[in-house]
């Protein structure tokens, strides 16, 4: 895919504004939005940006700043998942604490928000206590969203536990939405400016871009992306109103932003922001080297979540407005699944062929195919055909060994319920990985596996979950028809 970012530069003027904007302050708390590890939405959109990049930012900046994770206690009530890992938001913050200490990230607590006696906590707090991780409980704030003189007061904030900090830069994050960041901030500047402490909040969010286009794809994908939440980009009024200059924010920010503005004045006794946009530090734009690329990659972007709504929709995932969200926005951008190259042709190789297939697009261009047959998934055939394609092996030379395949099929049939015994993903990168230890044109077929992150892939029926998961982690971008 052709590059459009510059992801050193966005780390070097990235941590810069963030530093500019601690020094407005003595001690600042910055929300952290989004994913921390493995943002590969910024990634498929912003073609250069690397999926580790908000951790590059946190190692650069660990040397005066500390974490804080927030977590709702009804998400760990109700033992909430995220669908894109699998986990719940429990295990999902140990994972990233568990990962950011290993980085030398200093973690300073977690703040159990919206606590209201709900039983499962007691098991998230001898988890953390078991890896010397302090706790907090905040319980949910009398008089929110609408009596500031009650929130702003020793019955509101004033009952949250205070969280000790010693650094000039606290970053509020957590492992899932709604888990209440925002509360514990304001909370904290609440206790703060009791204690002669000028604290101050920042928001940091990658999406949406507030100075590109209202309607510019990397801004449209977002809205893709969270089409099931019904966020709505829209035009910061605020902004206009206060500097007469046209910027992007969304829904939810800009309904939230009178009561925020108005709960920072009473804590601060004077006004710090004017408009969403204000509160933010995102300097993605300026990043941005070749505007056409990423426009590309966010419209590619905008399709795979439409083909990704459509199936949800099919397995009773999400609802038929989501799917229509993303159809008006393609609409807008007069986009539809014949941009997506590879879909014409899986679809047309399936008619050819009268079977499921799957395509694939290599970094060169070119689309290898791989059809459903008695020994082998559509996925599992394409996958290698495009390892023979990368690595030049001749389309008539087996890969794989009959007798490791026939010893593996043999057992599924044992062991296997279905019908149908063919070999999914994981089970022949498995026999690959076994005929490597004995051949060497097969250990640099292996090698080059890496070569498959980033291609784009469809497949003319939904693939299960077992084998989405292995293709996922291979970094191809695959999209489905709703079929089953």
């Amino acid at each position: 895919m052709k590059q459009g970012f510059d992801n050193e530069m966005y780390l070097k003027i990235q941590s810069e504004k963030i530093e500019e904007r601690i020094n407005m302050f003595d001690k600042l708390y910055l929300e952290f939005g989004g994913k921390i590890f493995d943002d590969y939405h910024a990634s498929r959109v912003l073609p250069g940006f690397m999926p580790d990049a908000k951790i590059k930012l946190l190692e650069k900046l660990k040397d005066i700043s500390e974490v804080i994770f927030c977590i709702s206690a009804d998400d760990i009530e109700k033992s909430k998942i995220r669908a894109d890992y699998g986990i719940s938001y429990e295990l999902e913050l140990i994972r990233l604490i568990e990962n950011l200490q290993n980085l030398g990230i200093s973690i300073n607590s977690v703040v159990i928000t919206l606590y209201n006696g709900q039983s499962s906590v007691e098991h998230l707090k001898k988890i953390l206590k078991e890896r010397n991780v302090k706790t907090y409980i905040h319980n949910p704030t009398i008089g929110y969203p609408n009596d500031i003189e009650v929130i702003v007061s020793d019955e509101g904030y004033g009952k949250n536990a205070y969280v000790e900090t010693t650094k000039k830069l606290v970053v509020v994050t957590a492992p899932g939405p709604n888990s209440g960041k925002l509360g514990t901030c304001l909370s904290q500047l609440y206790h703060e400016h009791k204690k002669g402490v000028k604290a101050g909040y920042a928001k940091f969010e990658t999406f949406p871009v507030w100075n590109l286009g209202l309607m510019h794809p990397v801004n449209v994908a977002y809205e893709a992306a969270t089409a099931d939440l019904a966020d709505v980009n829209m035009i910061d009024t605020f902004h206009l109103e206060a500097y007469g200059e046209t910027v992007v924010s969304y829904n939810r920010d800009l309904s939230t932003f009178p009561i925020l503005k108005n709960i920072l004045t009473k804590i601060t006794g004077k006004e710090i922001y004017k408009s969403p946009t204000d509160m933010g530090v995102n300097m993605i734009k300026q990043c941005i080297f070749d505007d056409e690329a990423v426009r590309k990659a966010a419209e590619m972007e905008i399709i795979r979540r439409y083909y990704n709504a459509l199936c949800d929709y099919k397995k009773e995932l999400c609802s038929a407005d989501t799917v229509e969200r993303i159809e008006m926005m393609m609409q807008k951008l007069d986009l539809n699944i014949k941009t997506r190259e590879i879909v014409s042709v899986a679809l047309e190789k399936e008619v050819a062929e009268n079977k499921n297939v799957v395509a694939i697009q290599l970094p060169n261009g070119k689309i290898v195919t791989g059809k459903e047959s008695e020994l082998l998934s559509a996925s599992s055939a394409a996958i290698i055909n495009a390892l023979k394609e990368g690595a030049k092996i001749p389309d008539d030379v087996y890969l794989l060994s009959p007798s490791i395949l026939e010893a593996i099929f043999k057992t599924k049939q044992k062991t296997s319920y279905r019908t149908s015994y063919c070999l999914n993903v994981q089970e022949v990168l498995i026999a690959l990985s076994i005929c490597a230890s004995t051949d060497s044109v097969i250990e640099k077929v292996i090698r080059n596996i890496g070569e498959l992150r980033g291609c784009e892939a469809h497949s003319t029926y939904m693939i299960e979950q077992s084998e989405l998961n292995v293709i996922k982690n291979l970094g191809i971008n695959l999209t489905c028809e709703p079929k089953m």
